[in-house]
């Protein structure tokens, strides 16, 4: 199953399909890899077009906190990510193929803390997240949606 297949499937269980552009990258999974994603993820959205300014913004930071997350707290070589927009809503996500038993969770971070907020952010700025397996039992993928208005 392709991280396309796997996002549609954690978008629509029932199997109804999406009328959905997506774009799919791959980086290796390093702290130098996460500028790359976030500038991957704008130069896409821009080349699709129609989309406001703040989808653009909401869109990189989402990618950058999903792909920092998978570079910090995963074992994985690579990360796959994935950009998707339909009517409605912008979709983004980071596969890992690390073999961590747990998947991410909200924490709170103390006043103190410097990290720990990345999801928080996320499900802040986004309509949901959510996690579910990776490709072939391998990893997980972390996914975002978020609603979107024409340009």
């Amino acid at each position: 199953m392709t991280l396309t297949d796997t996002m549609l499937h954690l978008m629509c269980p029932d199997g109804v399909g999406l009328d959905l552009r997506s774009e799919t990258f791959q980086l290796p999974a390093g702290s130098a890899s996460v500028r790359t994603a976030r500038t991957r993820t704008r130069g896409q959205l821009s080349d699709w077009g129609g989309l406001d300014e703040s989808a653009f913004d909401i869109a990189v930071l989402v990618m950058s906190e999903l792909f920092t997350n998978a570079v910090v707290h995963t074992d994985s070589g690579v990360i796959d990510c994935f950009l998707g927009v339909d009517h409605e809503r912008l979709y983004v996500a980071v596969a890992d193929r690390g073999e961590s038993p747990t998947g991410p969770r909200t924490r709170l971070a103390g006043i103190r803390d410097e990290s720990g907020r990345g999801l928080l952010i996320v499900g802040r700025l986004t309509k949901e997240w959510g996690v579910g397996p990776g490709e072939d039992g391998m990893g997980r993928v972390v996914w975002a949606a978020l609603r979107i208005s024409a340009a």
